[in-house]
């Protein structure tokens, strides 16, 4: 049974409704906002600071460049302490190895055994590493982290260059093993 308002018999869900429709057109009062009226709108700033996305074929890649012999300093000064010694894992995810189990009962999911392309393990470090820091680190540490990931993985060698004009060239070992949801259309 629902409450009724005892003046005019009606239920109180409509009262409240008819409360507020009528203050939406009294004088001094202010519009009624959709949503919830939490938080505020990001500035144009804020939106540029995260507006970093790559492509998988490289474009919005910055200016920079980064060795695996750099990208190991700066993996144990900054990554080690989550993912292990040379990227093993633990106590978070494993970042090397995994090749040839991703059709096993037991795959295991790296950037080496899954992941399509180079250029995308760039935009996850820089966007998101080190996790109590993120967007911290300068892009030429990020092209060497992501260079000394390529490297242990055996996908690069370990006096090869990453920066904007190599990165996108490097062939990821599962790149063609994805199915294309939705295709381009010509």
């Amino acid at each position: 049974m629902s409450t009724r308002d005892r003046a005019t018999g009606r239920s109180a869900p409509i009262v409240a409704l008819a409360v507020l429709l009528a203050c939406v057109g009294c004088a001094g009062t202010k519009p009624v906002r959709e949503g919830p009226n939490l938080g505020r709108a990001a500035t144009p700033a804020e939106v540029a600071g995260w507006d970093i996305s790559i492509a998988p074929d490289g474009t919005g890649l910055p200016p920079g460049s980064g060795t695996p012999s750099r990208g190991a300093a700066v993996y144990e000064q900054k990554c080690q302490s989550c993912h292990g010694a040379k990227g093993a894992g633990q106590p978070n995810d494993r970042l090397v190895g995994g090749q040839g189990t991703l059709a096993s009962n037991t795959p295991v999911k790296t950037i080496g055994s899954f992941w399509p392309h180079a250029t995308t393990v760039f935009d996850y470090v820089r966007r998101s590493m080190p996790y109590a820091e993120p967007q911290s680190l300068e892009n030429d540490d990020v092209y060497a982290v992501t260079a000394y990931l390529l490297q242990l993985n055996g996908i690069i060698g370990e006096n090869d260059v990453m920066d904007a004009r190599t990165l996108p060239k490097v062939k990821m070992p599962n790149r063609d093993n994805f199915i294309v949801v939705y295709p381009t259309k010509r």
